[in-house]
Formats: structure tokens, sequence, C-alpha cells
């Protein structure tokens, strides 16, 4: 069974740093992309930071220039770096991740880590 742990949410003013990390466990099966998504209150879940196995990066345009992600292909980890964090980044964070068995690529879904930006 496939594990999502996530860590590094909290509540921080307007301005402020926070690093979120996403360790997959329990797994022997080729992960293919890992990422994090947000969702608001009253809103749709939309992409973050989504990154390949060979470190290609994708950024919401939101966070562009603020956000940075990484993985540690060895560890099954990925990690998200946010930078200069606005009242608007605040949300429910899901770290997702694509996993390959019984011949096809599935999502899998950690239980979400609230970030809170005060302004």
């Amino acid at each position: 069974q496939v594990q999502l742990v996530e860590s590094g949410g909290g509540s921080v003013q307007a301005g402020g740093s926070l690093r979120l990390s996403c360790a997959v466990s329990r797994i022997s099966f080729p992960i293919r992309t890992m990422g994090w998504y947000r969702q608001a209150p009253g809103q749709k879940r939309e992409l973050v930071a989504t990154i390949t196995g060979g470190g290609n990066a994708k950024y919401g345009d939101s966070v562009k220039g603020r956000f940075t992600i990484s993985r540690d292909n060895a560890k099954n980890t990925v990690d998200m770096q946010m930078n200069s964090l606005k009242s608007e980044d605040t949300a429910v964070y899901y770290c997702n991740v694509e996993v390959y068995y019984l011949r096809a690529w599935h999502d899998h879904w950690g239980q979400g880590t609230q970030v809170t930006v005060s302004s």
C-alpha cells in the first residue's frame, strides 16, 4: 500500500517562508511525476508545482519565482520551498505522486497539510 506522509505546513506572516516535505513509503514501484497541489476554501484544487524523475519542474503561474520544488529519487521524497508567501497562498496543500503498478499509472494523494499566511 502506497503511503504519503506530508510535513512542514503551518502559519507564517506574509513575506515569510515555509518548506513542505512529502515522503512516499512502502513502495517498490516506479514513480513518475511528484508534485504539490492546493485547495483553498470554496476553490477547486489547483496545481502548485510538479517535477518529473528527470528533474523537469512545472509551476502554477501564481507561484513562479517564489516556490521551488525538488525531489530525491533515491529516498522517494519531494520537497517544496515556499518563499515570499502571500495571504492568497493560504490553502491545504496536498502531495501527489504517480505510481506504476498493475500495468497502469495511478495517482496517490497525501492527507493534506494546512498553510496559513497572515497579512
